[in-house]
């Protein structure tokens, strides 16, 4: 049985100090629960300082972007080596706004990919269609090019230790947030992608995010479906009581 994976990408907000006060926060209300695999991503100027309040916790660490090269003259990137120097185990690669404001491409999402399995970071893969893009009835298209593009030449053992997101881009932060069955629809398709792509045993060992105005209010009817493994929660991250019930409402259900 999959574990469910709830984890919070906190984007560009939180100063050092802020983020230290929200690890602590939220490590303190969920520190009973192991049902749940649960992860925070703040920004890179504070996963060494998170990381020490994380210690001893079973809350891991993500960064929310990586290069796919080791070093070099790139001024302004981060090798995937630096993110795991920090304690981090999680990297957030290809996520809606990375591809929207910063031209993200499958391409270069399958070379993050590549490289942070390399340097033994878990990977967790955005995907998702734009809203025109799903009024145009292009949603799965858009999401086969998503899935395949970014494990194009990935082994069926380095599949496995990915976690895919789906997050439509029409609810990311619009308070939009797909219906549940939405949301499973999509998430089946892409379980049988991985299927056809690799085997039964990938598509069954995969988990499968929903990313998209996820909160409390909402978290049950989507963890309630099957192909829902977990959810990447962006606004609902930012405040621990609302994490913290995210959490624990995936772990009661």
């Amino acid at each position: 049985m999959r574990k469910k994976i709830i984890a919070g990408n906190w984007k560009m907000n939180k100063t050092l100090d802020e983020s230290k006060e929200l690890a602590e926060a939220v490590k303190k209300g969920i520190s009973g629960i192991s049902d749940v695999e649960s992860a925070l991503c703040p920004p890179f100027t504070s996963l060494t300082e998170v990381a020490k309040v994380l210690e001893g916790s079973n809350i891991g660490l993500g960064a929310q972007n990586c290069y796919w090269l080791e070093s070099g003259a790139y001024t302004g990137e981060v090798a995937p080596s630096m993110i795991k120097s920090t304690g981090a185990a999680y990297v957030i690669i290809g996520h809606s706004e990375r591809r929207g404001l910063f031209n993200e491409t499958n391409e270069s999402v399958n070379k993050k990919v590549k490289a942070a399995l390399d340097a033994g970071l878990l990977p967790i893969m955005c995907v998702g269609e734009k809203l025109e893009e799903r009024e145009k009835n292009r949603t799965f298209d858009v999401v086969k090019s998503h899935v395949e593009g970014g494990l194009k030449g990935i082994n069926e053992n380095d599949a496995k230790k990915i976690v895919i997101a789906y997050e439509p881009v029409w609810a990311i932060g619009t308070g939009k947030n797909a219906t549940p069955e939405q949301a499973e629809e999509v998430h089946a398709y892409i379980r049988g992608l991985l299927k056809d792509l690799y085997s039964d045993d990938v598509a069954d060992t995969v988990r499968i995010q929903y990313g998209g105005s996820v909160k409390p209010s909402n978290v049950e009817g989507l963890m309630g479906h099957k192909d829902i493994d977990g959810a990447l929660v962006g606004g609902a991250s930012l405040e621990a009581d609302s994490f913290i019930e995210l959490v624990k409402k995936t772990s009661e259900g």
